[in-house]
């Protein structure tokens, strides 16, 4: 048995952050950090499109699981904003979410990301070009590190916590329970203590989050879920866009049932890549800062967010059903030209050879119509038509769809103002909590707890 004054389960942005803090802030405090995945260096995905093509469903999942979290291997991308990437502002003050978020910023520059540019969309000319064509591009200072730079930063984050900080991975936690003077963390047959705990287990957690507030008999309410297709296209299509504002992100609102489609995750020169979320294989992207590790195309998701209310309160589970049917006609993820798309025919093998985009990830060529429901797909392709009127070509025969992306977000705890639950001492941060939806914001609710933890303990 271990005693310690903070547990923080999970070593995503979240965890990483709380954890430089709380070392930062209060150097006499014993902190434990326990993560399920591995360390940064053995997260490693066997998929390498030769020997092995597609995902072998491994124990512990190396692109969603390990130190530095999903986040580690998707660009590195750090969106300053309340415009989008959760609702921390609701519960901290928007003028203090983006103080903490440039906090962080701050942070992964002195840790390797100095000589990275920061992206803006003030001033911005697309901003009347999309509005001219029904069209919204949201506000937001972006930051990209990239893949390659976001590893390096983590390596060097991960030096200077292990000096202070106590980390066990391959370590999943099975319960939590309160005690007199704080909370019982088990693993298996072994049992720690500590009088505050900090849950920041991601979206990949998010199954087991919901157990534990169960558990615990925490309130949760039901969250969206985002589902679409990631699209792959020439990098030259988007350059205009890219070259000025690295991610845009743009919303437009369907004619037909004025769904809100969106842009997520912008790869310029990137490469589509698979994840493996509860066992599901879904689609994703990233890119690198290195130009001689980036490729010819850029790849971004087309997104439509679905909420439900009584009596269906399964949003994760509505997405998983839909993924499981791509996984289940393509063996994984399925690939689509959207020429063959808008004329009711799957793509083959020799049709996508024949085409002008080669696609980056080895994936089945199949129907989506077949896999994505009418309205969802209906709204992608009219997403796709808006998108052509400010980047020309992107609804050319050959633009490649992938599906199934699925965004799944956890249940939204019921937390306060110090993202803490209804038991003292319990808080919950980042994607896991269901309050925020990115890097930027995981982070920066980890910084926030850390701080109030330190008040309370010093």
């Amino acid at each position: 048995m271990g005693q310690y004054d903070v547990v923080i389960i999970g070593a995503g942005p979240g965890g990483i952050f709380a954890a430089y803090e709380l070392m930062k802030q209060s150097p006499q405090l014993k902190v434990a950090v326990f993560e399920s995945g591995n360390p940064l260096e053995k997260r490693k995905c066997p998929i390498d499109g030769d020997r092995i093509k597609s995902c072998i469903h491994c124990k512990t999942c190396a692109i969603m699981s390990g130190f530095g979290g999903a986040g580690a291997f998707s660009d590195g991308k750090y969106n300053i904003t309340n415009d989008f990437g959760g609702t921390l502002f609701e519960y901290i003050g928007k003028q203090n979410a983006i103080d903490l978020m440039k906090y962080v910023d701050e942070i992964n520059m002195e840790y390797g990301g100095e000589n990275t540019k920061m992206y803006t969309t003030a001033g911005s000319q697309f901003k009347k070009l999309c509005m001219q064509n029904k069209l919204q591009l949201l506000d937001a200072s972006v930051r990209h590190l990239g893949t390659d730079i976001n590893y390096i930063v983590l390596e060097n984050l991960y030096a200077k916590l292990k000096e202070q900080v106590e980390f066990r991975f391959n370590y999943h936690v099975d319960k939590i329970e309160r005690a007199e003077d704080g909370y019982k963390v088990y693993h298996k047959d072994s049992v720690d203590e500590c009088t505050r705990c900090i849950v920041s287990v991601g979206r990949s957690g998010s199954k087991w989050m919901e157990k534990v507030c169960q558990d615990l008999e925490i309130p949760t309410k039901s969250n969206r879920v985002d589902i679409g297709v990631r699209v792959e296209l020439p990098a030259a299509i988007f350059s205009h866009l890219t070259n000025e504002l690295y991610e845009s992100k743009i919303v437009y609102r369907t004619e037909k049932f004025e769904d809100k489609v969106r842009t997520f995750c912008m790869n310029p020169k990137g490469m589509v890549v698979n994840e493996n979320t509860n066992g599901i294989v879904t689609v994703n992207g990233h890119s690198y800062e290195d130009p001689e590790r980036q490729t010819e195309n850029t790849n971004f998701a087309l997104l439509v967010a679905k909420h439900f209310s009584e009596p269906f309160k399964d949003s994760n589970g509505y997405g998983e059903s839909i993924a499981r049917l791509s996984n289940m006609l393509g063996g994984g993820v399925i690939v689509q030209r959207f020429g063959d798309l808008i004329r009711g025919r799957r793509s083959t093998h020799s049709r996508i050879e024949d085409g002008f985009v080669t696609p980056t990830l080895a994936a089945e060529p199949g129907d989506l119509s077949l896999v994505l429901p009418k309205r969802i797909l209906d709204g992608i392709i009219e997403m796709i038509y808006a998108l052509d009127k400010i980047a020309p070509g992107t609804a050319n025969d050959d633009t490649l769809l992938y599906g199934v992306e699925v965004k799944f977000y956890n249940m939204e705890v019921e937390l306060d103002k110090n993202l803490e639950t209804k038991h003292e001492g319990l808080y919950v941060i980042g994607d896991g909590s269901g309050v925020t939806h990115s890097l930027s914001h995981a982070s920066a609710s980890g910084v926030f707890v850390a701080r109030a933890i330190s008040k309370k303990l010093s």
